[in-house]
């Protein structure tokens, strides 16, 4: 049983939903680098919910560092991050302890762990824990900007409503934008007619899912290694620990199945001796699993959430009888807007991995003293 991702540095994720906090353990940064604390607020505010369609359970999110960070900088030594959980709610959970909820992790985290899992709110299986994934990826986003790299998402469609796409020729003035906390669409007429019908989905007791398209701008040619550890496994291996990701595709992804491939290759374009760029990008900045110099672009599908207030059907599992269920609690009709964070924390994450592999793990540190032995 684990909850540590990384081959060049661990990333451990802790806490439960309604636990007395959240964080993450992070060993493996070089020491000496100077965190920008405010850039870990901006991105825990574009997580946080906010306004009518999202829960109304509110926490700060202030949060606190243990260990490895000294005057403003890591220490070299494991780094340990807390958020305090403070606006929980148990009581709604009572009468759910042995009453899965169609669709969450209970009833599968009940047979793996016997009963002994805390359920309140969905205890380690519960958005509440990707906070830390999320400080964390901010973390590694601070270090990716120091050296050019920019990432973005968007709501790219919702319920049949879609957004404009990335314009390839500014593509870093888009990244720039949905850095903003709110709603997270480039076009305000899609921003517009999606938080109406999510509205209309809450006034019945429902919920929504969307699809959202990622950009990673300003990444060298040459990152990632086969067969294992290529770009497109790394960062679905973080995608999909996620809660609500279902399915990923980089470039033109299903796409490719209803093309050609006079159609649908990307032909080369000379910059430079050793050096090129394509034309199009519908392999999505990757061939053979490594980076081609190209944007890096994906997309995600986030399913509607779970946790709807109409009458479901569900079964004791301590008798086997089968129950009706209507969730208590306080409960978004749509996540993905708050994904987007968590999303853009994955694909940090997964990408600094392969640059330590690439480069070493002092090319996070572009200052400072460096003493060799």
């Amino acid at each position: 049983m684990r909850s540590t991702y990384g081959t060049n540095f661990s990333l451990t994720l802790f806490g439960e939903s309604h636990g007395p906090a959240v964080g993450f353990v992070l060993d493996g940064l070089p020491a000496g680098i100077a965190l920008d604390l405010d850039n870990i607020r901006a991105a825990l505010t574009r997580r946080r919910p906010s306004g009518k369609i999202s829960t109304q359970r509110q926490e700060q999110d202030a949060f606190r560092f243990l260990s490895g960070f000294y005057k403003g900088r890591t220490c070299g030594t494991p780094l340990t991050f807390v958020i305090e959980n403070s606006a929980q709610r148990s009581e709604d959970y009572d009468e759910m302890q042995f009453l899965p909820r169609p669709s969450h992790a209970d009833y599968a985290a009940f047979a793996k762990y016997g009963g002994y899992q805390d359920a309140r709110g969905g205890g380690h299986f519960s958005g509440r824990i990707t906070a830390g994934l999320v400080a964390a990826g901010a973390i590694f986003q601070q270090i990716l900007s120091e050296h050019g790299v920019a990432i973005g998402t968007h709501v790219a469609s919702c319920r049949g409503i879609c957004d404009r796409g990335f314009d390839w020729a500014h593509v870093n003035d888009d990244l720039s934008a949905l850095l903003s906390p709110g709603f997270p669409v480039l076009s305000p007429k899609a921003r517009q007619q999606m938080l109406l019908a999510i509205e209309q989905a809450q006034s019945e007791g429902d919920s929504l899912g969307a699809v959202l398209e990622t950009a990673v701008s300003g990444l060298p040619a040459g990152l990632g290694e086969p067969f294992f550890h290529s770009v497109e496994s790394e960062i679905s291996h973080l995608l999909f620990s996620i809660p609500a990701v279902k399915g990923v595709e980089f470039g033109l992804g299903f796409g490719f199945a209803e093309g050609t491939g006079s159609a649908c290759n990307d032909a080369f374009v000379a910059l430079a001796p050793g050096r090129a760029v394509t034309r199009t990008n519908f392999n999505g900045g990757v061939n053979g699993g490594i980076t081609n110099g190209m944007p890096v672009v994906f997309s995600t599908v986030v399913k509607p959430t779970p946790s709807i207030y109409k009458e479901q059907d569900t079964v004791d599992v301590r008798t086997g009888e089968p129950k009706k269920l209507r969730i208590r609690g306080r409960h978004d009709p749509a996540i993905f807007h708050r994904a987007r964070a968590v999303i853009d924390a994955a694909a940090a994450i997964a990408l600094c991995d392969l640059y330590f592999g690439r480069f070493g793990y002092l090319w996070a540190r572009k200052e400072g003293p460096c003493v060799t032995v």
